[in-house]
C-alpha cells in the first residue's frame, strides 16, 4: 500500500465530511467521494437504514452516483476515498467498475475485504488491477465510528434503564464489569414484569431457535451465575437445540437486593416457575448444580408437561429429614467466617485451567461488599431441617422423581468436590427414576460445567424425546 499524501489527505477530508452526515441521519458513518481529474464527481454515505437496503453502503451510492454523472458503469481513471476499509460487496463493485485507485481509512478487522480479513484486490488472476491506498486518516476516521457506537451504547443503557428502572432497595452491576468476558459472546435479555420479580431486573440469555425441538434450561448455584454454563451452550446450540440460562436474582447481571432477607426459597423457585411459563418452555433438558438443582429439582412436579430431561451435577435434594454433607456444612462456616471470599479465586481452586480473566468473569457481578447479599443468605436457606422453607416442597420433589417422573436422567459427578461428592450424587441417583449409573470425571470438583464440552457431547448424545433427533442421525 502506498503512502498518505496531501492530496489523498485533502479528499478525505470530504469523504469525512459525509460520513459525520451518516452518523447526524442514525446511519453507521461511513463516507465516500469519487474523484477524476482533481474534481469531486460523485459522494456517498451509508443508507441503509433509512432506505431499507443492504447494499445502501457508502461506497455504493458514490459508484452509483458517479456511474450517473458518466453515463457510463465503469468509472475508468477514477479514484475512490472511503473512510473505512470496504467489506467484500463494495471491493467487488469497485473493481467491477474498474477504478484506478481506492483510498480508505481506518481498518475494518471484521469484514474488510482490502487486507483485513481477505485482500479481494490481491487476485493477479481478476482481469483489472485496482491499486489500494489504507490507513489515511485512519485515526480520525475510527474515532468517528468509536464515538458512534459508545453513543449508540449508552442510549441503549438508558432505554435498558427506563423499561427496567432500577428499584431503592436493590442495586445492579455496571454493564461495565461485563465488557470482554472471554467466552461469553451471547447478547443479554432481561425480563421484569413478572408477578414474582416485582419490578426487579433478571437477566437470561435465550439462544438458539424458540421453536427447537429441545431446549436446555441451565441453572446456575451460588455464588456462580450463567457464565458457568459457557463452556457448555455452544456444545448444545450446534445440535440445533435452544439454551435459555438465566441468573437468579442476586446473581450475574440481574439485580441485587441490598437486603440478605430478600432471598428465600419459595421467592426464587416462583421467579423460575414464572420464566418457564413466560418463555413458553417445552421439550426442556433441566440442566442443574448446586442451587441449581435445589431449586430446579422442585419445579418439574409443577408442570411435568413441559419437562423430558434431567441433566443434575453435584447438587442435592435439601428434604430437611436427612443430614447435610459434612462438605456442605464446612462450606456454610466458611462463609459465614470470611463472607468477602473471592469468588474468582474460589473457582480456580478447583480449576486451575481457568485464566485470570475467567477468574475476573466470576468476579464481575460483584464490584464490592454491597452486591453480595446472595452470596451470604444462600448458603444459610438450604432447608437443614424437616419445618425449614423449601424442605416439604423438596419432600414432595423427592417423590415425584422417585414415582412419577417419565422422562430420562443423567447424572454427572465432579469427584474432586469437596462439597458434594459421589455418595451424595448416588443418593441423588437412586432418587431419579430409572437414572444409570452416574458419570464420573475423575479431575473436575464443584463446578463441572468448567469441564463442560465433554458433558455437553454426552448430553446431547444421551437425552431423546419423541420427535427429537439424535446427534448426529
Amino acid at each position: 500500500m502506498a503512502s498518505e499524501n496531501a492530496t489523498d489527505t485533502h479528499w478525505m477530508r470530504l469523504a469525512v465530511a459525509e460520513a459525520q452526515a451518516a452518523a447526524q441521519a442514525g446511519e453507521v458513518p461511513v463516507g465516500a467521494v469519487v474523484v477524476k481529474d482533481g474534481q469531486v464527481i460523485a459522494t456517498g454515505r451509508n443508507a441503509p437504514v433509512q432506505g431499507h437496503d443492504p447494499t445502501a453502503h457508502a461506497e455504493i451510492v458514490a459508484l452509483r452516483a458517479a456511474a450517473q454523472r458518466l453515463a457510463n458503469y465503469r468509472l475508468d481513471g477514477c479514484s475512490l476515498y472511503v473512510t473505512l476499509e470496504p467489506c467484500a460487496m463494495c471491493s467487488g463493485a469497485m473493481l467491477h467498475a474498474r477504478l484506478a485507485r481506492v483510498v480508505y481509512g481506518a481498518a475494518e478487522p471484521k469484514t474488510g475485504a482490502a487486507g483485513s480479513v481477505l485482500n479481494l484486490f490481491g487476485h493477479a488472476e481478476i482481469n483489472h488491477q485496482t491499486e489500494v491506498v489504507g490507513g489515511v486518516l485512519a485515526q480520525e476516521c475510527g474515532s468517528l465510528l468509536s464515538q458512534f457506537f459508545a453513543g449508540r451504547r449508552s442510549a441503549q443503557r438508558a432505554d435498558a434503564r427506563a423499561r427496567h428502572p432500577l428499584r431503592d432497595d436493590a442495586l445492579r452491576t455496571p454493564d461495565a464489569a461485563f465488557a470482554d468476558l472471554p467466552g461469553y459472546p451471547w447478547a443479554p435479555q432481561y425480563v421484569s414484569d413478572l408477578p414474582s420479580l416485582a419490578g426487579l431486573r433478571l437477566h437470561y440469555l435465550d439462544e438458539g431457535p424458540s421453536d427447537a425441538p429441545r431446549t436446555w434450561l441451565c441453572l446456575h448455584g451460588n455464588p456462580a451465575w450463567s457464565y458457568l454454563y459457557r463452556r457448555m451452550i455452544p456444545v448444545l446450540l450446534a445440535a440445533g437445540d435452544r439454551v435459555v440460562a438465566p441468573d437468579l436474582i442476586g446473581f450475574g447481571k440481574s439485580d441485587k437486593p441490598k437486603k440478605d432477607a430478600f432471598h428465600q426459597f419459595d421467592a426464587h423457585r416462583q421467579v423460575l416457575l414464572e420464566l418457564i411459563e413466560r418463555l413458553d418452555l417445552r421439550n426442556v433438558v433441566l440442566v442443574v448444580q448446586d442451587w441449581g438443582g435445589i431449586l430446579g429439582l422442585t419445579l418439574p412436579m409443577a408442570m411435568p408437561e413441559r419437562f423430558g430431561g434431567l441433566l443434575a451435577m453435584n447438587t442435592v435434594l435439601a428434604t430437611g429429614d436427612t443430614p447435610l454433607p459434612q462438605g456442605f456444612v464446612d462450606w456454610r462456616a466458611m462463609c459465614r467466617d470470611k463472607p468477602l471470599y473471592g469468588v474468582g479465586r474460589l473457582l480456580a481452586r478447583g480449576n486451575p485451567h481457568l485464566s485470570p480473566a475467567e477468574c475476573a468473569a466470576y468476579d464481575a457481578p460483584f464490584p464490592d461488599k454491597g452486591y453480595r447479599a446472595a452470596l451470604r443468605a444462600f448458603p444459610e436457606r438450604v432447608p437443614a431441617a424437616a419445618d425449614d422453607p423449601g424442605a416439604a416442597l423438596s419432600r414432595a420433589a423427592r417423590d415425584f422423581w422417585r414415582h412419577q417422573w417419565q422422562g430420562q436422567s443423567l447424572v454427572v459427578v465432579g469427584a474432586q468436590d469437596p462439597v458434594l461428592g459421589l455418595p451424595t450424587m448416588r443418593a441423588l441417583q437412586n432418587a431419579l427414576r430409572g437414572c444409570p449409573e452416574p458419570l464420573v470425571l475423575p479431575h473436575a470438583g464443584h463446578f463441572v460445567q468448567e469441564h463442560g464440552e465433554a458433558v455437553a457431547a454426552r448430553a446431547v448424545e444421551y437425552f431423546s424425546f419423541p420427535g427429537v433427533r439424535r446427534s448426529g442421525a
